[in-house]
């Protein structure tokens, strides 16, 4: 006579790993990489190695601090290292970039139990961290394109650039956010191989374009210049502080684009998005129990008033 084996859940598994999910996306942001090394110049390589290296030493250096297992071949303070990197411009010092790391995974990541624990995302944390620590350096207002000096996109006149520079970088801005080509080209990689899901992203792309409409503002100049594309496909999409259920995606992304607008357009401030997501990483948790689904066949619990009646 067989023996049946009864299992706790989940029984349905998924051989795909973190680090698989990981290496995914790196190879997803390669071509942008590619891009910001062609339209920024080699050194806006080197912030990349800087970052990348800073993250990666930072969480092999705690985890033998503080005798945890070490976790760094999972490759998320890689991907991490790399999504700041994106944020930054090319002209940044290289130790605001190793402090950006240490503030990203110690600080953000590790401090609050590692990966899966953290409460924000820590690549966007950071930024939001070095841009009020060091606005000169990480100012909007004046960034280095072609070896020239020059306003980007939000901080000049709109219009300022045509729909064709806007679409291919050829314009100045930190060294993953201005290609839009090539991050719409990693972003269908990750959606095809089902690494992300596109509710939130085109949720969020799609609230910020309606507002603008509404707003009497040039639509597309805006949806191609600053990290919009960036932040909703790639920082947005973070598995541990965005919502699980497609219904929770869809608010988060809502939000998301409503706040990137109020804070682009009538804020002191040519960007939004990095704060947008912060804020929605905060509410995540609320988000997750107000969508959360009923399991299959539960009953509602009843509260003492019905039961008394």
């Amino acid at each position: 006579m067989n023996k049946l084996t009864v299992l706790p859940s989940p029984q349905i598994r998924s051989y795909v790993s973190t680090q698989k999910i990981m290496l995914c996306v790196c190879l997803a942001l390669l071509p942008t990489v590619i891009a910001a090394a062609i339209l920024h110049g080699a050194r806006a390589l080197l912030v990349v190695l800087c970052c990348v290296i800073s993250a990666v030493m930072f969480e092999y250096i705690f985890s033998l601090v503080t005798k945890k297992e070490n976790t760094i071949s999972d490759l998320s303070a890689a991907v991490t290292g790399l999504l700041l990197a994106l944020n930054l411009p090319v002209t940044i010092p290289l130790w605001i970039c190793s402090l950006g790391s240490f503030i990203a995974v110690v600080i953000v990541k590790q401090f609050f139990g590692g990966l899966g624990k953290n409460f924000a995302n820590p690549a966007m944390t950071a930024r939001i961290v070095l841009m009020l620590s060091f606005a000169q350096y990480m100012s909007q207002d004046a960034f280095i394109f072609d070896g020239v000096s020059q306003a980007t996109p939000l901080s000049a006149p709109q219009g300022s650039f045509e729909t064709a520079e806007l679409f291919l970088g050829q314009t100045a801005g930190c060294i993953g956010e201005t290609c839009t080509l090539t991050l719409l080209i990693g972003a269908a990689t990750l959606i095809a191989l089902r690494i992300i899901s596109p509710v939130l992203p085109v949720a969020f792309i799609g609230t910020f374009a309606i507002c603008i409409a509404i707003s009497g503002n040039d639509v597309v100049y805006h949806l191609l210049s600053g990290g919009l594309v960036l932040g909703a496909f790639f920082m947005a999409t973070d598995y541990v502080t965005s919502p699980v259920t497609a219904k929770g995606k869809l608010i988060a992304g809502v939000f998301c684009g409503f706040i990137t607008f109020i804070i682009r357009i009538y804020a002191n401030s040519p960007e939004g998005v990095s704060y947008a997501i912060l804020l929605m990483n905060i509410l995540t948790p609320y988000i997750d129990d107000f969508t959360h689904t009923k399991p299959f066949g539960a009953i509602r619990k009843e509260r003492k008033g019905e039961a008394d009646a």
